[in-house]
């Protein structure tokens, strides 16, 4: 039940001892506020390295290499080359592969009339390459199933070609540019979406073609040069790495245990790496500010014990008119909960109105890279620093409020 007397007493308090209460909070106050930083500023970290990364983070990528060991009569040293119906046995029969995107490339000169270049990286894939990459179509469209299946020579070109190739008041789509001596008409403009400066530049420098017409008009016949892959939602990375190596294996004559065979890049595991660091650094700062918060806690439990032995008369004076136990620790507890409360809270709010300020400027002067980026406070950490403010509060004030419902009102009343 709601007592005005009591919340009028811890006031009273408060405003007699100012410097003392102030000093004492302050403790909770900079843990809490430490806390907010911390753990804002590794959020900050985990958005930069996030944002900077292009790539699906539970995608595959394996390619061929040279055979390690001998196998069914055939010597080591033999090189592996991928084909279309390698990529069709992987679909029907490792099952937990969502998306399979085989890819090719090739060198040369692309031009345009009298401009030409060689800079530019050329690419043949399937429309599911898009789900592996983040990217953006700036205008026109991707690779579509249909230009696979018609093999139709048409190519999707990033902005860094488009400034190279084409005017500045021209309009790309629709037009041609010819890549080794052979014309491919520009459907789509994209641009990739990940933050790391080298990875903008090869962005804006590639060139996509469908894998089937590339293979015919640069006479690869089926070759497949890599694949990327995708598992299905709850399917490990690593499960398909392994049944598609162990399927690519059995198909090419390569011996189970050679593990120079095929390579590979398992991006899940990566991140799982990352995703650790970036726990460990917030483990880290939770464990260097709870350890500011207890230090604060056992002060605000050292004030409210002097606090009790200020107050022994009064505390007999109302154990001999009738007063509870209870009454007592309620008082108690319920100052030392106003303290920490108060003082978390102000914590609390300067440490996120600082990451706001931070992110604000950040983002006002363009000042964000792949190694910060969007410092922010989660919801959850922000309720889980009110609990624990209530708790650390009750925690405080346990103690001297049971020295105080143990007072005896006739020594409390001859205590000078």
């Amino acid at each position: 039940m709601f007592d005005i007397d009591k919340w009028k007493e811890i006031y009273a308090t408060v405003r007699k001892h100012k410097l003392r209460t102030a000093l004492t909070a302050f403790g909770v106050f900079w843990g809490i506020f430490m806390l907010i930083v911390l753990l804002g500023s590794g959020k900050g970290f985990e958005n930069g390295i996030m944002q900077s990364i292009d790539i699906s983070p539970r995608s595959v990528f394996m390619w061929t290499q040279r055979t390690s060991e001998p196998y069914m009569g055939l010597k080591p040293g033999r090189f592996i080359q991928l084909n279309t119906e390698d990529m069709q046995a992987l679909r029907e029969q490792v099952k937990g592969i969502a998306v399979l995107a085989p890819r090719n490339t090739i060198d040369g000169t692309v031009t345009r009339g009298l401009k030409n270049s060689t800079a530019f990286r050329i690419f043949g894939d399937y429309p599911d390459f898009f789900h592996l990459k983040k990217m953006e179509i700036i205008k026109g469209r991707f690779i579509n199933q249909t230009d696979i299946d018609q093999r139709r020579k048409v190519c999707v070109i990033g902005e860094e070609v488009v400034n190279v190739l084409f005017a500045p008041d021209e309009d790309p789509i629709g037009q041609y540019i010819d890549i080794k001596g052979i014309f491919f008409k520009v459907v789509g403009i994209q641009r990739g979406l990940g933050t790391r400066g080298e990875d903008i530049r090869e962005d804006r420098n590639t060139i996509y073609l469908p894998q089937t017409a590339m293979q015919q008009a640069f006479n690869q016949g089926n070759r497949v040069f890599w694949l990327a892959m995708l598992p299905k939602p709850g399917v490990p990375a690593a499960e398909i790495e392994q049944e598609a190596k162990k399927l690519l294996a059995q198909r090419h004559k390569v011996a189970p245990n050679d593990l120079k065979a095929f390579g590979s890049a398992n991006v899940e595991e990566e991140f799982q790496r990352i995703n650790g660091l970036f726990i460990g650094i917030a483990g880290f700062s939770w464990l260097v500010s709870l350890g500011t918060i207890i230090a604060g806690i056992i002060g605000v439990s050292n004030i409210m014990l002097i606090v009790v032995r200020e107050r022994t008369k009064e505390i007999g004076i109302r154990k001999a008119l009738g007063a509870t136990p209870w009454s007592i620790i309620s008082l108690i507890v319920q100052e030392s909960i106003v303290i920490t409360a108060v003082a978390g809270y102000i914590g609390l709010m300067c440490g996120i109105g600082l990451i706001e300020l931070i992110n604000y400027l950040l983002k006002k002067s363009n000042a964000e890279s792949e190694f910060f980026a969007n410092p922010e406070v989660n919801v959850s950490v922000a309720l889980s620093a009110l609990i624990m403010l209530i708790i650390s509060g009750v925690l405080a004030g346990i103690i001297p409020a049971a020295k105080a419902a143990t007072v005896n009102p006739v020594v409390a009343l001859k205590d000078e």
